[in-house]
This record gives C-alpha cells, structure tokens and sequence, in this order.
C-alpha cells in the first residue's frame, strides 16, 4: 500500500509543481483550483501532492539536517562545503543546494494548499469526506511548512516571522513584509492544525490502503510543538503544549513501542507510537538511512557517510541507556550489513568516520543478504528503505510535557519517566531541566523534527556548548584485538553569536526574487 501511495505522490506532484520558479511567484502553484470538477478519485490524488516535500533528498535526506549537524551531535562525516560552513556558523545564505532549496520548497506546498483551501468549499462534486480530508490536509500541511521554516529563520527580534500568506492574500500582493514576531507564525500554526484536527479522522479511522495521511493527534502533536518553540518568547505557551499534550495523551490511541530497538523495526512503522512519519519504502521516500553509516558502504553498499556522532553524545548516555546502543555504533559492536558480519573499525578496521562512531538506528533494513531491492533502494544514489523515519514519536510527546511542567516548577517525573523506563533506566524523582535536556538529546538522536540544535538555541545552552571542541576515538589495534581507544579533537571550537546565529540566513536567491523580504540581520 505504501508503495502505491508513494507513486501517486510523485506523480502528481510532477504534474502539480513541474512549473514552479520561485517563492511567492504571482501564478498560483499547482492548478488545484478545478477542485470543483473532480470526483472524490481525483480529489484525494490532489491531497497525495501535498506531500511531495517527503521524497526530495534536499528536505528529508541531507537538507536541513545540515543545520541539525551544527549540535555537539555530530560531525560532518566526509567533506561537504555547504555543511562545513552552516557547522562554522560562516554560511552568508549563498550555500548550496541542500539547505537553501527547503524555502521554495515549503512555499509551493503553502501555496498548493492555499490554492485547496479556496476550492474546497465550492466543490459540489465531492463527498463530505473527501472535502474534510481535502481541507483538512491544506491546513495541516500549510501549518507544517511554516513550522518546518520557522524556527530557523524567525525571532521575536530584530528580525521577526516568516512570510505569511494565506487563501485570503491577493495574488498580486503576494510579495508580503515579514511579521513583527515569529509569535505571528507560531499562532497561525496552530490555528490552522486545529481547524486540521476538527476535519481529521483518527488514526484507526483511516483505511490502511491511504496510510500516510494525517490524523488528529498528529495534528495536536505539532500544535505542543509549535508552543514549545513560542514557550522560548512567551512562557505563557508552556500552558498550551501542557493542553495539547494532554489531548494525544488522554485520547488512548498512543502508547510506548515496548523496546527502543522495536523502534526502528520495520514492522513498527504503523505503531502507536509513531504519529507522524515519513512514509517510504525501496522505491522511494526519506533517504536518511543511506546518508549516515560507513561511506561506501564497504564496498557493499554506497552508503554516504554523513552525520557521524561526536564522542560527546556518546558519553551523554547512562550506563545501562539501552539506546546507546541502537543508536551509535562504537568500535567492537557488530553489525550486519547486507548479509556481512561487520566489526566496527576492527573488521575491516578502516572507517571513514572521523569519530570512529556512527549512527546505527536507521540499519535494520539493511540487515539481511536480499535487503537490497527488497528492504533498501536498489539504486545507492537513492537509498530509501522500508523504514518509515519518525517526525513525531510519542515519546516526543511524553517529553514535551514533561519540559513544560519542569519549566513552569512543577514536576514532570510522570511523563519523563515512562520514557527512561523505556531505555531501561531507573525513574527520577524530581527531575531537573539539565535531565530533561539530557533525556531529549538521548531519545532523538538525528530525528527529523526533534533538533538538538533547537534545543540548545532555545534553552540559551548554544553559546557556552558550541565554544568547546568536538571528541571521537583512534582505535588502536593488534590484529583483530582492540587495544586502546584514544580521545582525539576532531572539531574545533566555534564561534557561535546569539544576536546573529539563533538563525540562519534565508537563501539569497530567495531574498533577490522579491523586494519586501528581508535578510536576517548579521548576514
């Protein structure tokens, strides 16, 4: 069903945005607006379009993990200018395309789904159905495009919000000033993803044939985080994400997958813990899983070698953190690749990762002899697999409840726990803001929508973090035998300036094709 889904996608989104030139071009993006003659069919392919961002390498593949590669995560495995200059904080907004390509990007699917939000009312052909997923897709997914952009580029000053345009803008007013605060952006959002949660089914409301699409608690799950990035300005949102948690919690349609390994199983990708997700498979979809590990694959695989994990986050793990070990692969851990029984930097002993670590949770698919054209893509310059990769797990929600009752001084043992519990850890009591910061670093490691960067930015940790240098091994061998492991820098200090670096600067190209759009200062 997946892959049927996936095709149809980009399909239509060829069809939709094959014209597409530019950010808040005067033409309407896509032509959804002969809504009103299309029958139900044709109608939910025109939904299908909206998610076309999910398949492009420079979103959900490299693209705006370059911004996340900036934590004391990770290094930038292999060289790549556009990810060393955004990790030195000396990017001017003329970098490549990866990162600056997801500004266009979320624009055409703001503008697509502007385009539905006007249809769909007038469309008499349709059924009340498909108008509501109709509708209710257009909001969520403008809502997730200015929450994919917002809190990199906007601030409460001197710089403000994104650009905000919506169904009511006049074609030729388009080209609109920025607003005051990103606050502006923010409360959008969420007014729009609970217009989407009105419209929306529940999870188990959605035939299997059309999973993928959005759901209720996915669309409250971004409303608490969307207050959660507000909470940095005004302490007041902590109060909503508290709000919105409690309705993914209270509503009983989510729980824990029992394992953190189980996690990232393909059998788990439709489980209650995973609200939203990018759907794919071994045609197409999310090509994380090809960009991290062993660049080359060994010879196996062409795996890329990018995002490789920095001795910092390896000692950030307890003792008995279950999910250390799914999630970083230290020298002298096994893993199978393909059908090979790989050592880690001991068999073979040579690794390109600078660290000598590298990211393991996103490998299962790549486990078996036949995983390639069956599990993983069989073209390397792809590298999809059947994994779905989470933007929004339970635990996410768990956590952000717990953050906002320990911010607000109330005690957030509860909800933080049930994830420790989880990792195999013993519970707290009275767990403190340094735990919850840890517990978040530890849970989401190189997950879309749960960015260390962000966190460290928005809880002021940024500056102090980012002037210390980055750590990872030399292994040294006798044989087959480790002998030692020593700790050797392997990234500098940065220079990181809160007035400037809380955000990165919008594309060039974006900034020349209109004439209100403002560069952030610094830049």
């Amino acid at each position: 069903m997946k892959t049927r889904i996936i095709l149809l996608v980009l399909l239509i989104a060829a069809i939709s945005f094959g014209s597409c030139k530019k950010f808040l071009e005067l033409e309407p993006y896509g032509q959804p607006a002969e809504l009103s003659n299309l029958s139900d069919g044709q109608a939910m392919q025109a939904v299908y379009a909206l998610f076309y961002w999910e398949y492009r390498e420079g979103t959900t593949g490299r693209g705006f993990m370059w911004f996340e590669n900036c934590s004391d995560n990770f290094v930038t495995g292999r060289t790549q200018a556009e990810a060393q200059n955004i990790k030195n904080f000396v990017d001017d907004g003329s970098n490549g395309r990866d990162a600056r390509d997801n500004w266009p990007r979320m624009y055409e699917t703001i503008n697509y789904a502007n385009n539905l939000i006007r249809a769909a009312p007038t469309a008499t052909k349709l059924s009340d159905r498909v108008r509501n997923l109709v509708l209710g897709h257009a909001y969520f997914m403008r809502a997730f495009s200015y929450l994919w952009l917002a809190p990199w580029y906007g601030d409460n000053g001197p710089n403000g919000g994104i650009p905000i345009v919506t169904e009511e803008t006049p074609i030729d007013e388009m080209d609109v000033f920025r607003p005051a605060s990103v606050l502006e952006n923010y409360d959008m959002i969420i007014a729009d993803l609970q217009k989407a949660s009105d419209l929306l089914p529940w999870f188990d409301e959605i035939p299997e044939n059309e999973w993928g699409l959005m759901h209720k608690t996915a669309a409250w799950s971004l409303m608490a985080r969307a207050a959660l990035y507000a909470a940095q300005y005004d302490a007041s949102y902590y109060d909503k994400v508290i709000e919105y948690t409690d309705r993914v919690i209270n509503s009983g349609k989510h729980s824990l997958v029992p394992t953190y390994k189980g996690v990232f199983e393909i059998e788990n990708n439709w489980s209650k813990e995973y609200i939203m997700s990018i759907t794919s498979t071994e045609i197409d979809g999310c090509k994380l899983p090809g960009v991290i590990f062993q660049n080359g694959g060994f010879g196996i695989y062409n795996t890329w070698g990018y995002f490789q994990p920095t001795l910092e986050l390896l000692n950030a793990f307890e003792p008995n953190d279950q999910r250390r070990k799914v999630s970083i692969v230290v020298p002298g851990d096994t893993v199978q690749f393909v059908g090979n029984q790989i050592v880690w930097a001991v068999n073979p002993s040579s690794v390109s990762s600078p660290t000598a670590l590298t990211i393991g949770k996103y490998l299962a698919p790549f486990r078996d002899a036949d995983a390639v054209g069956k599990t993983v893509n069989p073209d390397s310059d792809n590298g999809t697999t059947d994994l779905n990769i989470p933007i929004v797990r339970y635990a996410d929600v768990l956590l952000m409840k717990a953050e906002a009752l320990i911010w607000k001084g109330q005690n957030g043992d509860g909800p933080l726990n049930e994830v420790r519990q989880r990792a195999g850890l013993d519970p707290l009591t009275n767990a403190t803001k340094a735990d919850l910061k840890n517990e978040r670093r530890c849970e989401f490691v190189l997950e879309h929508g749960v960015y260390r960067h962000l966190d460290l930015v928005r809880w002021g940790d940024a500056k102090d973090v980012y002037a210390q240098p980055l750590h990872g091994y030399k292994v040294n061998l006798s044989g087959n035998t480790i002998t030692s492991l020593d700790v050797i820098e392997v990234w500098p200090a940065r220079n990181f300036n809160p007035s400037v670096h809380h955000v990165f600067p919008i594309p060039n190209r974006e900034i020349a094709k209109g004439i209100n759009l403002k560069q952030n200062l610094g830049y």
